[in-house]
């Protein structure tokens, strides 16, 4: 599942949760709401972190750093005149 049958899970959780008054022998409407809801957050916080660790950079892959030459190393021209 996406995120967003994660997030549609959320909203039609929070609909039948905050915003019915149905009433069924048997069938809680909220409980059944308050559970899409959980399960909703649940499924939006593992898809964020799997997300997140498919988009890590490897450290190899970064360039290497660029390294001055110390003073000694470089060629300087020195005229005596």
């Amino acid at each position: 599942m996406g995120l967003g049958g994660c997030i549609l899970m959320i909203a039609v959780g929070g609909i039948l949760t905050f915003a019915t008054d149905w009433n069924a022998n048997g069938f809680n409407v909220h409980l059944v709401g308050l559970i899409l809801m959980a399960v909703g957050i649940i499924g939006t916080c593992a898809y964020v972190s799997v997300y997140k660790r498919r988009r890590i950079v490897e450290p190899g892959a970064v360039a290497p750093p660029v390294v001055e030459e110390p003073e000694h190393h470089r060629h300087h021209h020195h005229y005596d005149y």
